[in-house]
């Protein structure tokens, strides 16, 4: 919605959203002022409609900021010869990184922030609230669903959740209320309404209301007793908001996967049996589908319907991105001799949505709960595709170069099932017999092995890894129109970190 409307219908409306904020045995004049109230704050919000475009003085240089990255053409940094044996192909990769490198250490001539110096507390409580927000009353359910939280994970994504929110406190604000739990003056914000059903109506479902009961319970004692109150850290504000925009980002990749593992039939995770290989594969499918609707439950009750929206696309960007997996290329049925920039935009647009549209649209959402200005929500967005793709390419390139105990999970998996990845896409350039081992998917006695050691004997780990830098760059572009803060600082960071993370 936009600002708050001015006059008798704004004073109506502003009454309404007081008297619905209000416990249910509080309430005066029972169901007829209930409904009265409803129908007030309706009406408020239908003419106020969606939030009105507001660019900020940046918004002209977003522009420059979405230029295509052509990435068959993209060349390895210095002249390096490949090898297949693990020490060879380790300094290969070093030599091939040093122009990166050094960059990276003229960017960090100044102290980056550590982004735990900024966000650690929050992030400390994040598999405890985690876990109260999947209370199910059902001591299997809990057990299955909490399964890889139980792990150390990355929380790449919440951090990144929470440091945007830091980032962007400080920008350009929106006046006014854009919707019901956002506000430019955020002690006018009832913040337990996040726990609380949308409507009323749903507890004249005895099971329903049997499941607000337990969430409501489970999460009123959260976040160390304070579940409701922003975190204020040299000026930077983290709002309850962004707190769950963070645990819901965290739900919807970890339903992602248990699904992808049962599909890929994987081993281990974070260090653990894969989830199927401990549960079964009805559990693991079942604990997905109920990460993802206690996500959609939370994401609901932000009371935002621009982030509801724009969430709730990634749930179909990660199904259309499965589907765009199952093929390597658009046309398998008429393989190219070398692939060109089509296959590499196809690849892309896959990455993006597997990977990329979490991250950058948990960033949007991020940026649109703190009530800044469209350019600012729009660098959040092209920071965090142009991170999550660089993330992914990174994951594509270990996936060839590190072991099993370092990533964690099992290494050589995309060959196995059949991937074409980066590695191996600027490998056949150089090799036209990948070609045929591409199309079907490497499924011939003997293909995983000879793409392997072609894509060692190639360029495409180098290429891969400064196509990911040039992501990289791009996402650290989108940074710069951000305000100056120890929290973009951070980001900064963070990015930096991608290219030579092992994990």
């Amino acid at each position: 919605m936009a600002a708050k409307i001015r006059g008798p219908l704004g004073q109506l409306g502003a009454i309404a959203r007081d008297f619905l904020r209000r416990p249910t045995e509080t309430r005066p004049l029972g169901k007829f002022a209930v409904s009265s109230a409803k129908v007030a704050h309706l009406v408020e919000s239908t003419v106020s409609g969606v939030r009105a475009p507001l660019p900020g003085p940046q918004f002209q240089a977003i522009a420059s900021l979405k230029r295509p990255i052509a990435a068959s053409t993209v060349r390895a940094l210095g002249s390096v010869q490949a090898s297949t044996s693990a020490g060879s192909w380790a300094s290969a990769i070093d030599s091939a990184s040093e122009a990166v490198e050094a960059e990276q250490q003229q960017q960090q001539s100044r102290r980056l922030v550590d982004p735990k110096e900024l966000v650690g507390s929050e992030l400390s409580f994040i598999t405890d609230n985690l876990a109260r927000l999947l209370e199910s009353g059902h001591p299997m359910l809990n057990t299955v669903s909490r399964y890889y939280f139980s792990a150390s994970g990355k929380h790449i994504r919440p951090l990144l959740v929470m440091l945007v929110a830091q980032a962007t406190s400080v920008a350009t604000k929106r006046q006014g209320r854009t919707s019901m739990l956002v506000d430019t003056d955020v002690d006018q914000i009832d913040y337990s309404l996040m726990d609380r059903s949308v409507t009323q109506n749903i507890h004249s479902d005895r099971e329903s209301q049997r499941v607000n009961q337990l969430i409501e319970s489970a999460t009123k004692d959260g976040h160390g007793g304070r579940p409701y109150a922003p975190h204020v850290r040299e000026g930077l504000t983290i709002l309850p908001t962004h707190r769950r925009l963070a645990e819901i980002t965290e739900m919807i990749h970890t339903s992602s996967l248990l699904h992808d593992d049962v599909i890929d039939h994987a081993e281990t995770r974070r260090g653990l049996p894969a989830i199927q290989k401990t549960f079964g594969n009805k559990m693991a499918i079942f604990a997905g589908d109920f990460l993802l609707a206690r996500a959609s439950m939370a994401l609901a009750r932000l009371r935002d319907p621009e982030v509801i929206e724009i969430m709730a696309s990634v749930l179909s960007d990660l199904v259309d991105g499965e589907f765009k997996q199952l093929k390597n290329l658009e046309d398998d049925d008429a393989p190219m001799a070398q692939p060109d920039e089509r296959a590499f935009n196809y690849y892309l647009e896959k990455t993006y949505l597997k990977t990329g549209s979490l991250i950058a649209k948990s960033c949007r959402s991020s940026a649109i709960l703190s009530n800044t200005t469209d350019d600012i929500v729009e660098a959040s967005y092209i920071y965090g595709r142009n991170l999550g793709i660089a993330f992914q390419l990174i994951d594509d390139l270990l996936d060839f170069t590190v072991s099993a105990a370092e990533f964690g999970k099992p290494v050589g998996a995309d060959l196995e099932l059949g991937l074409a990845t980066a590695p191996v896409l600027y490998a056949w350039q150089e090799y036209p017999q990948l070609g045929p081992l591409v199309a079907r998917k490497f499924a011939r006695e003997g293909d995983v092995a000879m793409a392997w050691d072609l894509v060692h004997k190639s360029e495409g780990l180098q290429r891969t890894k400064q196509l990911a830098s040039q992501y990289m760059e791009r996402a650290i572009e989108a940074l710069a129109i951000l305000p100056a803060s120890s929290a973009r600082d951070a980001l900064e960071r963070v990015t930096l970190s991608v290219l030579t993370r092992t994990k």
